[in-house]
């Protein structure tokens, strides 16, 4: 909304300088703003409470700017009927359902799965199986499960396997 207003301002203010590079005169608002600010006193109350306002403004835009907004969300598929619902699941979430359905694959012992905007990355512990099938059965089963969660941009799947013995 606050950039809105800026660029409105920002726009009016530019087509007046044109003009007047063109050769008109300038907008009565313009002149009108320019012989206010030359003639009031800097410690006018008025300009104070402008500077303030303005001081607000940017503080509050570099707080937006800075917040981490909805990356820790990760967007669903809308249903066919409804383009315009929109949902999200949180990534703590995902990457937990995820690892519980590592678990269920025969052969791992430990999981931990990190979910990120492009790239679920899986680690395991392997106990009493090959490498080589637990792999393949823990891609398949991530895949399964990320299709189950109907993400807006499916991620890519990495999975790392540890051998233990113990």
């Amino acid at each position: 909304m606050v950039a809105s207003v800026i660029l409105v301002a920002a726009v009016a203010a530019l087509v007046d300088v044109v003009a007047v590079r063109a050769g008109r005169p300038a907008s009565a608002w313009r002149r009108h703003l320019a012989d206010e600010l030359a003639t009031r006193p800097v410690d006018d109350v008025w300009m104070l409470t402008g500077a303030a306002v303005a001081a607000a403004v940017g503080v509050w835009l570099l707080v937006l700017a800075l917040t981490p907004g909805l990356r820790h969300w990760l967007p669903l598929r809308s249903p066919a009927g409804c383009p315009r619902l929109r949902a999200s699941l949180d990534r703590d979430g995902a990457a937990d359902l995820l690892r519980d359905a590592a678990m269920r694959v025969p052969g791992v012992g430990a999981a931990r799965v990190r979910v990120r905007r492009h790239r679920i990355k899986a680690r395991a512990d392997v106990r009493f199986r090959d490498p080589r099938q637990v792999r393949d059965d823990l891609t398949a089963v991530l895949d399964e499960e990320c299709d189950r969660l109907a993400l807006a941009r499916p991620p890519r799947i990495v999975v790392r396997l540890r051998r233990r013995t113990d």
